[in-house]
């Protein structure tokens, strides 16, 4: 049964996207773009996309072009919902960003092509048919091989308080791509002689209880896995780290702006500009000839100087500092 508050946001969004009308009678292209939670971090992408759009030429200013914008505030039946709407109403395109998001997308219409972002490759997903990914869909993904160079920087730059450095993860259970992110860390660890204590969790309510206990095992630091309930607890878990002394480590260049020491990963905005570059492609030849799942151009090495500060922590030349 849902919360008061939560049914309440469920149906403000729902009576948005229903009362706006996706078809326009001037022909103007539609975009339906479905975020599954609120999220600063996530919420580049949607910049980056709408950005690459008017590079290229299509914007609402220009009234070329109109996006539809919904987000399910993390409650799945919402998302369905926000995703059968614009179904219906058969936009031009779908734009999704995270993998609840894409999924919902794919399991909602083969016809209608969508243009993903912030989301794990159609294989990670478990949306392959065939051994191929569904025909409508496109964008741009990520894969689990960047973790590796993302949690190896963690035993370069600390030096461990003990023989062996211990570094302690949350992940979600319930999300297969985040149980697979997980067991990658898990067998890198024992590759660079370092423990890995992991905990479950089952959502962001349950993020506070769960980083305190993992912190109550003497940790050295605390790695960000590329998860959504990471994302969402984000602040809970910086909060209780900062309070023991664990720095954070992430594979987000986004959760280093919001306090992770550093990171290697992928930059969230220009991950959401790849995508939009797609769906301009699209937007210009009415065709989705050549376009298919892409994988993210644009990584970084980044580092927040605030955070290096605290934790005294030499960063090598080739990390750029965060804005």
């Amino acid at each position: 049964m849902m919360k008061p508050l939560k049914f309440i946001s469920a149906l403000f969004i729902l009576a948005a996207i229903v009362s706006c009308q996706s078809k326009t009678k001037s022909g103007v292209p539609v975009v339906g773009f479905v975020e599954a939670f609120e999220d600063a971090t996530i919420s580049q992408a949607k910049t980056g996309f709408v950005d690459a759009l008017k590079k290229n030429g299509f914007s609402e200013e220009q009234k070329n072009i109109k996006i539809e914008y919904s987000n399910a505030q993390g409650d799945i039946p919402t998302l369905t919902q926000i995703v059968n709407h614009y179904v219906s109403e058969n936009v031009d395109l779908l734009a999704t960003s995270t993998t609840l998001s894409s999924v919902t997308a794919v399991q909602k219409t083969t016809t209608i092509p969508i243009f993903e972002m912030v989301s794990p490759t159609p294989e990670r997903m478990n949306v392959l048919k065939d051994g191929k990914a569904p025909v409508n869909l496109f964008g741009t993904v990520e894969d689990l091989n960047y973790i590796d160079t993302s949690f190896s920087i963690i035993p370069k730059l600390l030096k461990p308080k003990g023989a062996k450095l211990v570094i302690g993860m949350i992940y979600n259970q319930s999300e297969p791509q985040s149980a697979d992110a997980m067991q990658r860390i898990k067998g890198l660890a024992d590759k660079l002689n370092v423990t890995l204590i992991a905990l479950p969790l089952n959502s962001s309510a349950d993020a506070q209880l769960v980083t305190q206990s993992l912190l109550g095992k003497n940790i050295d630091a605390f790695f960000a896995n590329p998860d959504n309930t990471v994302f969402a607890a984000f602040e809970t878990i910086k909060k209780n780290c900062d309070q023991k002394n664990v720095p954070i480590f992430t594979s987000e260049a986004g959760l280093v702006q919001r306090g992770a020491v550093a990171a290697f990963g992928a930059d969230i905005y220009q991950w959401g500009y790849q995508a939009g570059e797609q769906a301009a492609q699209y937007l210009k030849t009415h065709k989705t000839d050549g376009l298919k799942p892409e994988m993210v151009k644009i990584r970084k090495r980044v580092y927040n100087p605030e955070m290096v500060k605290k934790y005294n922590i030499s960063i090598p030349s080739n990390f750029e500092a965060v804005k």
